[in-house]
């Protein structure tokens, strides 16, 4: 077993032509898979465990599984909107101590070059249990790789996983998942599941089957009950939002 401690000439190679593969095969990771899945069988509004349909990766779970409110996440690693609401989710999560919790499903969108390859990147530290620190650092690093040739990209996202496993994670192993079967069937079956409720963009989320969005009165709609704010539609007053809708959840 290789600890990433650092990066050999061949390591580097084969990881640029892994990298390099998963972007040329993008939409076959996103469409390939659905037409053999029954997603009849699954409850899109609850955490999904592992099983042959999502290649034996489950949801990923961001809080306490079991919290009494759980909110959907539809997200791109590579979508800024996504990248500047994670660290403020976070934080949400937090306060709410053991209330919430966020489900965090992929949506890639087709014109972000790397997309695919973070996403990839991302199960791959999740197989090694290190999906969340990986997954923020790919929000918080962006403006690094979001635009990068597939070598710079590789280059940076092994950087990542040596720093979110402090060197103890299996760099060998990292790229094998991440042009694995059983990766791109996760992320097929995460895309399967945001086109069968509508999911358009992103961040989508979803409370009680509801979508979280805003109207044109500067609103969020949520089971027929408006929620409003007087301040501009950014981050921050899209979470003050999410806030009230969990108080409100919890106040039942």
């Amino acid at each position: 077993m290789k600890k990433a401690k650092g990066f050999s000439v061949v390591g580097v190679i084969v990881g640029v032509v892994v990298v390099a593969l998963i972007a040329v095969g993008a939409f076959f990771v996103i469409d390939g898979n659905n037409k053999a899945t029954d997603f009849s069988k699954y409850d899109f509004y609850s955490v999904i465990e592992p099983d042959t349909g999502n290649g034996n990766i489950g949801d990923h779970v961001k809080g306490d599984a079991d919290a009494p409110v759980l909110i959907f996440e539809y997200a791109d690693y590579q979508c800024p909107g996504c990248a500047s609401i994670n660290t403020r989710v976070n934080s949400l999560i937090e306060e709410f101590d053991g209330k919430l919790a966020v489900v965090y499903r992929s949506f890639l969108l087709s014109y972000h070059q790397n997309g695919t390859a973070a996403a990839s990147a991302a199960e791959a530290a999740g197989l090694q249990g290190y999906w969340k620190p990986y997954a923020d650092k790919l929000f918080a690093e962006q403006s690094e790789w979001e635009y990068a040739s597939s070598s710079e990209r590789t280059e940076y996202f092994d950087k990542y996983f040596v720093e979110v496993t402090n060197g103890e994670g299996d760099m060998d192993k990292f790229h094998e998942d991440i042009s694995s079967d059983k990766v791109a069937k996760k992320i097929s079956f995460d895309m399967g599941i945001a086109k069968r409720i509508d999911v358009n963009a992103t961040p989508a989320f979803y409370i009680d089957g509801q979508l979280i969005q805003w109207n044109d009165e500067g609103g969020v709609i949520i089971n027929g009950k408006e929620i409003t704010w007087e301040a501009p539609k950014d981050g921050n007053n899209f979470v003050k939002v999410i806030k009230q809708i969990v108080e409100a959840k919890l106040a039942e």
